[in-house]
């Protein structure tokens, strides 16, 4: 048995005993759990994948004489003002909007762009156009604003991400006669090809399927800086149906995170675009999992062979799809699964090299003294249900 505080003791005198979740399996393997328990502190788990449910909050200051905005675009994105009257919220799934922007160099290139590449430039210290229109009043007077902003010349520039991380997700097919374009990108006709998001057993939230290691406060890897968990995350599902070893069949718990996008990096926040469907975020996060006992690492021992996602089909357009049973992630990562007897190729969309590069960028940080274990304040709930929201409304008509 060990607390939180023996740990951090350890790791400000340097001599904890951290390893990815990787390193973890395979000392497993080699001498068991209660070994494996004895002679490991830490572990490091981490993520590099989509994550749409993104954005950052920026202050850019007051102007002279003063503005409220009430609409505001960056390099032709549309940032949300209904706040105070210089704050704004950038989603990262937020398309560029050209509107009155003059003369734009490349527009084919630029209509692949969206919130999360402006977010991208903002951390790597790039220069941001700001066009912004006010509602004026006594107090803010000014009816519009150009410039241009960096990261240096903003007050606060944070993330605040209110799904991330998800526990498991799903597996996309098409068995359709066309292709189509979706968040898990291109699916092609007739069950050619399958995607992934999920990186499996080096998952953060798959080695800790109760939610007993993190809570809300709980200090992580977040774009290459220190982050936290803010709060339970949208479309939270903990009570999704379970394996006996405990992991969900399918998109269970999220989290929302938070963390200062100036200390961050462009190497782990990128700007994507999925053809036809629009733009998003590659985001890396990282989890350290405390061993406060060997139950903790009978948990990070799941292979990816214990963990399953469903195969669900995209060209059925409905909330509720059809599948074609579940697959294990094993099975996936050979780059190729059988549906109805049909060999299917399988690709993921998470980047298993740099997930596991998070993990071993987190493990260093922990190693040097540089990254302490928190206490939650609170646990993350595990008693939430889906509503799903056309129980109680209907279509219109907007003709």
């Amino acid at each position: 048995m060990r607390t939180i505080a023996e740990i951090n003791d350890k790791i400000s005198r340097q001599s904890a005993v951290v390893r990815t979740v990787t390193e973890l399996k395979v000392r497993v393997a080699e001498v068991g759990v209660t070994q494996a328990a004895k002679e490991t502190d830490v572990i490091t788990t981490g993520t590099f994948e989509p994550m749409e449910s993104s954005g950052a909050m920026i202050n850019l200051g007051h102007t002279d004489p003063p503005i409220k905005i009430r609409k505001c675009w960056l390099d032709g994105v549309p940032a949300y003002a209904g706040f105070g009257a210089v704050d704004l919220y950038l989603g990262a799934t937020q398309m560029v909007d050209y509107t009155g922007m003059g003369d734009i160099p490349d527009v084919e290139e630029s209509k692949e762009r969206g919130g999360g590449h402006v977010i991208e430039d903002l951390i790597a210290g790039k220069a941001i156009q700001l066009r912004a229109t006010g509602q004026v009043t006594d107090c803010y007077p000014r009816a519009s604003f150009e410039t241009t902003i960096t990261r240096e010349t903003i007050n606060q520039f944070y993330l605040f991400n209110p799904r991330n991380l998800y526990q498991n997700f799903i597996v996309g097919v098409n068995g359709g006669d066309r292709p189509l374009f979706t968040y898990l990108g291109p699916l092609q006709p007739r069950l050619s090809n399958a995607v992934y998001s999920n990186p499996g057993a080096i998952s953060p939230l798959l080695n800790d399927p109760d939610l007993q290691l993190v809570g809300i406060g709980t200090q992580i890897f977040l774009g290459g800086a220190i982050g936290y968990i803010a709060w339970e995350g949208t479309q939270h599902f903990p009570l999704q149906k379970r394996l006996p070893n405990r992991t969900p069949v399918g998109p269970a718990a999220t989290l929302a995170l938070i963390g200062d996008a100036k200390q961050m990096h462009p190497q782990w926040v990128r700007g994507c675009y999925f053809k036809n469907y629009g733009p998003s975020l590659m985001l890396g996060v990282g989890v350290p999992l405390p061993v406060l006992n060997a139950e903790v690492v009978k948990r990070c021992a799941v292979q990816d062979k214990d963990i399953v996602a469903p195969v669900v089909d995209f060209s059925i357009p409905r909330r509720v799809r059809p599948t074609f049973g579940l697959v294990s992630y094993a099975q996936l990562k050979t780059g190729r699964i059988t549906i109805e007897g049909k060999s299917v190729r399988a690709a993921p969309l998470a980047s298993l090299f740099r997930s596991q590069q998070v993990a071993l960028s987190l493990k260093q940080w922990i190693e040097r003294g540089e990254f302490m274990l928190t206490e939650p304040v609170a646990t993350i709930p595990t008693d939430r249900s889906f509503l799903p929201q056309d129980r109680w409304g209907s279509q219109i008509s907007l003709e």
